[in-house]
């Protein structure tokens, strides 16, 4: 793991700039500094804020910074597996990964914000059943992939994001090749033997999942750097910095890169 260079990216959080030009400029300025990979979310709704306020849908999204950008690495942090059937999402993902020329990171999850389904109609269910769904979608995609023709440019990475010992980490060791959480040092380490754990169940080697974390938008550049270091000592190579509409502030996110390049040499 130690090995894998340091990347930074950056979460343009699709929600309270109404004008979508704010959006297009935050993701032109995130590979004009440098930034590694920039990620949305997919959600309906705004998670703070004004809870009804203005709001842009993930994958239409990305298809347009696949067009629009030509060096950065881009995805959803993360699509939801609730709001799509798992054959069509596989070959919206493929359709997008083309449009980019592969630089598309899949990133799933199996979703939460109980709005985004009462108000769009999805059942919503328990967060164990939610989880199961998980499990069985990420077969299909994976086979759905395979099936594609064209098929993918490259085999697109896979990043699960969440903690969970019993089923998450599980799908981790099973199927990701990018493992986010949002945990301290001190829980990061043991988040991390469980996946250890459930990789040796299924006979692959922990190593090869990069590990990935949030940094907090709040504080410093001081502070982000030295929680950066105290995770990089663990084994996390990705970092993210979650950013709001309407402005979009990338100083935080350009500090980090500045920091990368120290590390990576």
């Amino acid at each position: 793991m130690m090995s894998t260079p340091i990347q930074i990216a950056v979460q343009l959080q699709p929600q309270h700039s109404a004008d979508y030009g704010n959006i297009r400029d935050a993701v032109r300025r995130s590979e004009d500094i440098g930034i590694d990979i920039a990620f949305n979310w997919d959600h309906f709704y705004p998670l703070y804020g004004d809870p009804d306020g203005a709001h842009f849908e993930c994958w239409t999204m990305l298809a347009a910074w696949a067009e629009q950008t030509s060096r950065i690495q881009f995805g959803a942090l993360v699509t939801c597996n609730s709001y799509r059937n798992p054959d069509l999402l596989a070959d919206m993902a493929r359709t997008v990964d083309h449009i980019s020329g592969g630089r598309l990171i899949f990133g799933i999850g199996s979703g939460w914000f109980e709005k985004d389904y009462t108000e769009y109609g999805y059942e919503f269910g328990t967060a164990g059943k939610r989880l199961d769904a998980l499990g069985e979608a990420l077969p299909r995609i994976k086979s759905r992939f395979d099936a594609l023709n064209p098929a993918p440019t490259r085999e697109i990475p896979i990043l699960i994001g969440g903690g969970g010992e019993k089923k998450t980490l599980k799908y981790v060791a099973e199927h990701a090749h990018i493992w986010h959480s949002f945990v301290d040092v001190e829980t990061y380490r043991h988040k991390s033997q469980v996946l250890a754990d459930h990789c040796a169940t299924v006979g692959r080697d922990p190593g090869e999942i990069v590990r990935s974390s949030e940094l907090s938008r709040e504080g410093n550049i001081d502070d982000a750097v030295k929680l950066a270091d105290a995770l990089v000592a663990e084994g996390v190579t990705l970092f993210t910095v979650a950013v709001n509409g309407p402005d979009y502030d990338l100083d935080l996110a350009r500090g980090l890169c500045e920091w990368r390049d120290r590390r990576n040499g």
